[in-house]
């Protein structure tokens, strides 16, 4: 009786946070662990100051666009064609929907090649990135067969987990000195490294990579799932904290492991791979095992949602049913899935294309404020529960750094093609 009362609590406990788990495997992929460890690698702890602001950001936005929700029972995209513009949905879901086929084809092309080169270690030749890409394009598949939100909220609860444990590890067996991390913390910009990206173009990344639009608008989904109301908003702000705060442990993580590594030795990164042969002299087979564990973990994390992100835009913006079990969604991300086989198939170098489209995303960011700015405020949708001068200062604040970070991605990138 005892251990059923306790393992009733634990599930009660787990239930109130798998949306908040539900983000930070959609947000913590192969994208940001790439565009994190460049930037460790690259510029040392210098940026972190970047992440801090990022991640705050993040948590007031999904709390805004989550108490929206609470609030109206509507999710963004059923907001936006009602109360703003057809266009504007329709704008998004395209949007995303590309950003989404870039992403599945990075992250799988970033899986598979870190996959091959830790298989090497224990296997003579390794075992080729098309089979292993195939294998975890598999897995993510068979899990979305089930159809349901809650299985795959518990499926990234277990990868998510892993995909945490790995990294803080890793951070402790590579930390680099406390006085460099508090140091990151005072926003500067460093002089451009000889590799390849610039520290502007790494900034509107980290940013793009963090507070994404998409997160978002998923958020408002997963909130009505949920079928909370207003009364949970003291819960839903705690599940935003919870997302919001180890987004910031994990990205802090994975630039201080590469940071405490590679950035001491002079060494920059330009494939993720690298982080396989590099670390292995410099910190041992451990530390290379669990941090290859651990880019697979948020590879695959970021998959599920990446499969899902389309149809629920679809399903949010013509107001059906969010039914995943229908054929027509089944066949359509079957195909998104077979985009994970194109960077092996065809050789491809996917992480500068990661870092430019994560940078990519700052341009979609003033946007997105914008649109809960407007109606967070409307009094006919809000009633009482408008939102306050404390949060229209802080949308108002990311609305600005969106567009200071958009100007410094495209200088960064302008600059970096110019020589």
């Amino acid at each position: 009786m005892v251990a059923s009362r306790s393992q009733g609590r634990w599930k009660t406990a787990l239930a109130a946070f798998l949306p908040g788990i539900f983000l930070l495997g959609f947000n913590i992929g192969t994208g940001s662990v790439t565009t994190m460890a460049t930037a460790g690698a690259n510029y040392g702890m210098t940026l972190l100051w970047t992440v801090l602001i990022s991640c705050a950001a993040t948590y007031l936005m999904i709390a805004t666009y989550g108490r929206f929700t609470l609030v109206t029972g509507q999710t963004a995209l059923e907001a936006f064609r009602k109360h703003i513009h057809p266009a504007v949905g329709i704008f998004f879901i395209l949007a995303l929907g590309v950003g989404v086929c870039g992403s599945v084809m990075g992250v799988m092309g970033i899986v598979a090649e870190i996959s091959y080169e830790w298989s090497k270690t224990f296997i003579e030749g390794g075992v080729g990135p098309i089979y292993w890409a195939a294998f975890f394009c598999a897995i993510a598949y068979f899990i979305f067969w089930s159809g349901r939100t809650q299985a795959f909220e518990r499926a990234l609860a277990v990868i998510v987990a892993i995909m945490v444990g790995c990294f803080v590890l890793n951070f402790f067996i590579l930390m680099p000195p406390v006085a460099d991390m508090a140091a990151g913390l005072v926003p500067s910009v460093p002089e451009v490294s000889s590799n390849d990206t610039g520290p502007l173009l790494l900034i509107a990344s980290m940013v793009g990579t963090t507070i994404f639009s998409g997160l978002f608008i998923i958020r408002t989904t997963l909130v009505k799932e949920a079928g909370w109301t207003i009364e949970q908003d003291k819960q839903q702000r705690r599940d935003a904290a919870f997302a919001a705060i180890m987004m910031f442990v994990i990205s802090a993580s994975i630039m201080a492991a590469a940071a405490g590594s590679l950035f001491v030795e002079g060494i920059g990164l330009d494939r993720a791979s690298q982080m396989i042969g590099l670390l292995e002299p410099l910190a041992g087979p451990l530390a290379v095992t669990i941090f290859a564990v651990g880019i697979i973990a948020a590879g695959v994390s970021s998959q599920f949602p990446n499969l899902l992100m389309v149809p629920w835009l679809l399903c949010d913006f013509l107001g059906t049913t969010r039914d995943m079990t229908l054929w027509r969604y089944r066949i359509f991300v079957f195909l998104i899935s077979l985009l994970g086989l194109i960077v092996p198939l065809f050789d491809a170098r996917p992480v500068f294309v990661l870092i430019l489209s994560q940078a990519f995303n700052v341009v979609l960011l003033p946007l997105t404020v914008a649109c809960i700015f407007y109606l967070g405020n409307r009094a006919d949708l809000m009633g009482t529960h408008r939102n306050s001068l404390l949060t229209n200062v802080g949308l108002s604040g990311i609305f600005l750094f969106s567009l200071v970070t958009g100007y410094m991605g495209y200088q960064g990138l302008t600059d970096m093609l110019a020589g």
